[in-house]
Order: structure tokens, then sequence, then C-alpha cells
């Protein structure tokens, strides 16, 4: 009996969808990875420094050429939302650790994760991260008092 593909996961909420982006980066599964995407043309993926990759096939192309490389060991941290009944955007503090054979070392990078529900459930339709800092970075809560 030929061996049956693997389902799809049910990507019943952003918070899945998420969940499985960072599961499939610390696994290294480009099939995961891509199954989170929307399947639409616009999608938008922005690395640290790199260029904004559009569509699928430049997304999966940059994810590839990273996971050539290795696995991504990143943890997403201090999640806020802002959602309404189709979309859902999710700002987080990723934890980067990048190991060699001398050491591990740790970064942190902001990302901004861009969810819509589309017909097959919750979808990735943009990943924004910024350049990776040495330190973590703080969070501003309240506005200053002065604007300039």
């Amino acid at each position: 009996m030929p061996a049956q593909p693997p389902k799809a996961a049910l990507l019943a909420t952003p918070d899945d969808v998420e969940a499985q982006f960072y599961d499939a980066l610390r696994e290294g599964d480009i099939v995961k990875l891509m199954a989170v995407w929307a399947d639409d043309e616009e999608i938008v993926c922005v690395h640290p420094g790199g260029p904004r990759l559009v569509g699928p096939a430049a997304v999966r192309a940059a994810f590839e050429a990273i996971f050539s490389g290795g696995t991504v060991q990143v943890q997403p941290e201090r999640l806020r939302t802002v959602q309404s009944m189709t979309a859902s955007v999710h700002s987080v503090v990723e934890r980067v650790v990048l190991t060699t054979a001398e050491t591990a070392r740790t970064g942190w990078v902001m990302a901004t994760n861009v969810y819509f529900k589309t017909a097959q459930g919750w979808r990735l339709v943009a990943h924004h991260a910024s350049a990776g800092t040495a330190t973590e970075p703080p969070e501003v809560v309240e506005a200053p008092s002065t604007l300039h």
C-alpha cells in the first residue's frame, strides 16, 4: 500500500498558525513551514536586513536557503496581538540561539506576523523581522510625556 501524504494541520486560530510556523523553523521543515502561508501570490516576507520577498516561490526559496545551514532555534516571546474576525496581527520578540562548535549566543529580533482567516482556516500572509540585537530589547508601554 503506498504511503499517504501527511494531512495539513488544522489551523483553527492565529495562535495555531504561529505555533506551527515556529515549530517548522526549529525543525527545518520546509513543507510544514509553507503549509502555514496563505495560498496567495501576494504573501510577503522580510528577513532581518533582507529584501521584501513577494509570493510563495520567493518565500520558499529564502527559507530553503536558510535551512541549508541548519534549523533556526527561535522562540517567540512577549506576544502582543490585535485581532478582528478575519485578521490578526502579532508582534513578538524572537529569542534566537545561534550555536557554533565553540559557543552558543542568544540574539533578539522584533517580528510582526500577520494572519488572515481564509477558506482553509487561518494563514500567515506577512512576516517582517527587524535586524537582530545582542541584548534583549526593552518594551515601552507608556508614551513619553514629551514627543520631541
